[in-house]
């Protein structure tokens, strides 16, 4: 190659809040209209930047069909009032979607084929759910055993990661409190208010003794998953959601452990970032929000799924030239309270600067665009503590695990 290797840097970052799927604030509200809100917050967020410069948006979404199918990226793009100029595509890494869209983003800029990107993801489980509208497996995942667990619902991998790392229902049960209390703290503090970009929506309402509808517009701004009501004993009393895993012999182990309580929440949103050269940072005279340091993807057993940022995180850290305690502000996305738990007693992860505003099991987990909307978190998080260094995290269906590191500069 003749181009030379160069820094990506973030210069904005914005996310919607996120809603509760399949009844919440979001019910009736399409992806790609909280992707349009959240790229225009951005592009403001930078006024000096021409957005003529901008050439392509990478965006995530790990159900790409229906409301946020049609390649939403490039949709998303016209409808924010960019010029058609600026390109779209849109791509699938299920949970780690938004962060894959970031590196690939950084990664345009960095071998030097573009100076300004947008990445970011979306996501409506109320209007697309799990596993989307018609699902397919194809019929050959069964004829290995080893590959069964691509078919398996993710609850059946983390009660897997449960059995295996044995991590108990009580423990579970803990981290899940501790993740609702502290994103109820935050909110309070109204630590998100850098990051969160408020989001109108319309209502209708039928009017009582006739055949008409109110309509009626509120914004909104504030994630609507964390339960202050949530307690020890309320958690509990829920039932295990999932079959308990069986033994070698095919022989159920007892209840399993994984409940609704802790486990992460369906939910809506979206999270953009924009990311620049280091010339456009000089030529328009931007403040970099942090430089974009490393990512890494690394493979798992499908059936455990769940384990797969312990294989990521040691690679990412490695790419990034620095060691994990230089880790300031960490983002283990909260897909299950069992798969959380082995990934840092396995690494050892430093627990006071994991998640310190809550995870998904409070927050949300709108799958493709979880990745962008914690590494809004994360960089704002790590500027406010002073903190060097920030990681996003997060396991994978099929068997994956995903991590990006950021530098606060």
């Amino acid at each position: 190659m003749a181009k030379q290797l160069q820094d990506a840097y973030v210069v904005a970052a914005t996310r919607s809040p996120i809603g509760k799927a399949p009844r919440g604030m979001f019910k009736n509200t399409r992806p790609d209209d909280l992707l349009v809100a959240t790229i225009a917050r951005a592009v403001a967020q930078v006024p000096n930047l021409d957005p003529a410069l901008i050439e392509d948006a990478i965006i995530g979404c790990a159900m790409p069909e229906g409301e946020q199918g049609l390649n939403v990226a490039r949709i998303a793009v016209l409808l924010a009032g960019l010029p058609n100029t600026v390109g779209g595509v849109t791509i699938n890494r299920f949970c780690a979607s938004g962060i894959t869209a970031v590196a690939m983003a950084a990664d345009r800029i960095r071998v030097g084929e573009a100076d300004v990107m947008i990445a970011g993801g979306t996501e409506s489980m109320s209007m697309v759910p799990m596993g989307g509208a018609k699902p397919s497996f194809n019929p050959h995942l069964f004829d290995r055993d080893e590959n069964l667990g691509i078919a398996y619902g993710m609850g059946m991998t983390a009660e897997k990661v449960a059995q295996q790392w044995k991590i108990s229902r009580e423990e579970q049960d803990a981290f899940a409190l501790a993740s609702h209390q502290k994103a109820l703290a935050a909110i309070a503090a109204g630590e998100f208010s850098d990051e969160i970009c408020p989001i109108e929506i319309v209502e209708t309402f039928p009017k009582l003794g006739t055949a008409d509808v109110e309509v009626k517009t509120r914004t909104v701004s504030i994630d609507e998953g964390p339960r202050a009501d949530t307690s020890l004993e309320g958690l509990a009393k829920l039932r295990p959601a999932f079959a308990a895993p069986k033994d070698a012999g095919g022989k159920p182990t007892g209840l399993g452990s994984v409940t609704a309580g802790n486990s992460s929440q369906t939910s809506d949103g979206a999270g953009v970032l924009i990311l620049v050269s280091e010339k456009i940072l000089k030529q328009f005279n931007l403040k970099p929000l942090a430089r974009f340091a490393s990512f890494a993807v690394k493979g798992v057993p499908p059936e455990i799924m769940g384990i797969g940022p312990k294989v990521a995180i040691p690679l990412a850290l490695e790419k990034a030239g620095i060691k994990q305690d230089d880790l300031g502000w960490i983002e283990l996305n909260e897909a299950f309270a069992a798969q959380s738990l082995a990934v840092i007693k396995d690494l050892g992860l430093n627990t006071a600067v994991l998640n310190p505003l809550g995870g998904a099991i409070a927050l949300g987990h709108p799958l493709g665009a979880t990745g962008a909307i914690r590494a809004a978190t994360a960089i704002y998080g790590m500027r406010r503590r002073n903190a060097k260094y920030s990681m996003v995290t997060m396991c994978i269906g099929t068997g994956m695990g995903a991590a990006g590191i950021f530098e606060n500069v």
